[in-house]
């Protein structure tokens, strides 16, 4: 088998052989007549018209026999069957087409539609030429890129290869715009809010931070757009989101990658349990238009969104399945010991509410398969969100899990600008301890709650978690075009 440099020298004589001929192997222009799946569509009446048809698109397979080439074409919306025959291409046009084309190579191609013996839709070659010459083969179509990591690098040739791979990004992106055109039709206010932020907040997470040169300031990628659309509530808008870009600096895994897709809306009027309703009924419209239908699978696991979404409080989870029997009264101490006897990892500087929560993530969570709204957490767990009424040591918040990934965060947002203030100096304090993933103290929001700000509701949704789970992905790189990674050569 000739090596890729063999095969790459050989299509640079093929290169040159062409603009030696005075032909531009990459020209400006093409002039297609109309997509392949159009084509396709109207084939009957479209090859009934006396008019030739031009198409453009990458040559994925070529088959000679004798005196005539059968080829295939792709243009990204649908293949067609080329075929050509010397006798009506023309010798010139037949030898330049069998002495330069590559699978891989991208040409204009014109001629009329005619079925074959096997009735198969087929475009006869009258005249082609080449709009541009690759320079590599493509990946065997048997095979692939068996590398997965190579499949994540070279993106470009996973999606052109694997058509699974391909309609999990198409069925993505028809979340997104479906996601947009059920919040445009609540009555939602899409806004942008900044990337780079003076103060980072709306999450615990670690942020990462850069230098503007003309300031001399340090400013920090967003781990979340929370406070800056909280100020827009202030600022008189009952209703807004955005689907944005977050960054936090943590480590990598099935679920985590350091840039993901999150979405946030926040309304006035309302509150946790308000929202609960409203995300409920949008899973479902969501699976309806990304899936199809409410039932579906996801790792070998049946999903169920057409019953009503279970509750369960934060506690009753610890108390089911860590067996921690008061953990409202356990102390870090002693939820420590049950983290080692669980085998769960705590960061380093966690407090109490930390540990309780790593213990959560790593047993009781992935139980929780059937689409379940978790709620009543501990008060220090979510320091932007409101104590419940019922009991001030806990607030209303809420996280939907499904399939045993955390899929949704929400909760009545926190407007009294004094309780705000203590809980972001208890952040501060747990910070100088030696936990990284706090709320830092921001003035400047705290300012604008005094102004007033009315009562909320917000939540949350991980997209590219949805994704995950509408698509039966179990890895989040398999719903990112192009996820971290490190330099080829480096360990990953």
């Amino acid at each position: 088998m000739a090596s890729l440099d063999e095969l790459r020298s050989g299509r640079l004589r093929k290169l040159e052989s062409l603009r030696s001929q005075g032909i531009n192997p990459y020209p400006i222009e093409s002039h297609p007549s109309d997509q392949i799946q159009n084509v396709l569509g109207r084939f009957s009446k479209l090859k009934k018209r006396a008019k030739p048809i031009t198409l453009v698109g990458r040559v994925r397979g070529v088959r000679a026999h004798g005196g005539s080439v059968f080829a295939d074409l792709d243009d990204g919306t649908g293949r067609i069957q080329l075929f050509f025959k010397r006798d009506i291409a023309g010798d010139q046009a037949f030898e330049l087409f069998t002495g330069n084309v590559d699978i891989g190579d991208f040409i204009e191609v014109k001629g009329k539609l005619f079925l074959t013996k096997r009735k198969e839709k087929t475009l006869l070659a009258n005249s082609w030429h080449m709009l541009v010459k690759s320079l590599r083969p493509l990946p065997d179509k048997w095979h692939g890129l068996e590398n997965v990591e190579e499949r994540f690098r070279k993106r470009y040739l996973d999606t052109l290869q694997n058509e699974i791979v391909r309609e999990r990004f198409i069925a993505r992106s028809t979340l997104i715009t479906e996601t947009r055109k059920y919040l445009d039709k609540a009555g939602y206010l899409e806004v942008e809010t900044p990337i780079l932020q003076s103060i980072y907040g709306g999450a615990n997470a670690e942020a990462f931070t850069t230098i503007h040169n003309a300031l001399d300031l340090t400013l920090y990628l967003r781990i979340s757009d929370e406070l800056y659309l909280k100020r827009l509530l202030i600022g008189g808008f009952p209703k807004v989101y955005e689907i944005s870009k977050d960054f936090r600096n943590e480590g990598i895994d099935a679920v985590h990658n350091p840039e993901f897709t999150m979405l946030e809306f926040y309304a006035a009027w309302s509150d946790a349990k308000k929202s609960r309703v409203f995300v409920e009924k949008m899973m479902k419209t969501l699976a309806r238009k990304v899936v199809g239908k409410l039932t579906f699978s996801h790792g070998g696991k049946a999903i169920d969104l057409s019953k009503k979404f279970r509750t369960t409080a934060f506690y009753d989870l610890l108390r089911r399945h860590a067996l921690i029997l008061s953990p409202e009264k356990a102390s870090r101490e002693e939820l420590m010991l049950k983290a080692e006897q669980l085998g769960v990892l705590v960061p380093q500087g966690a407090g109490r509410e930390k540990v309780m929560d790593a213990i959560y993530k790593k047993v009781c969570r992935p139980k929780l398969i059937e689409p379940t709204f978790v709620i009543d957490y501990p008060v220090g767990y979510l320091p932007l969100a409101k104590r419940t009424e019922k009991n001030p040591d806990l607030v209303d918040a809420f996280q939907l899990v499904i399939g045993g990934i955390e899929i949704v965060k929400g909760y009545s947002e926190l407007n009294d600008p004094l309780d705000q203030l203590e809980r972001m100096k208890k952040e501060e304090t747990a910070k100088k301890s030696g936990d990284e993933e706090t709320q830092p103290l921001d003035t400047d929001f705290i300012e604008a709650l005094e102004y007033g700000m009315p009562p909320s509701g917000g939540v949350g949704i991980g997209l590219d978690r949805l994704a995950m789970l509408f698509t039966d992905a179990e890895n989040i790189r398999e719903v990112l075009f192009f996820p971290t990674l490190k330099p080829k050569g480096e360990k990953d």
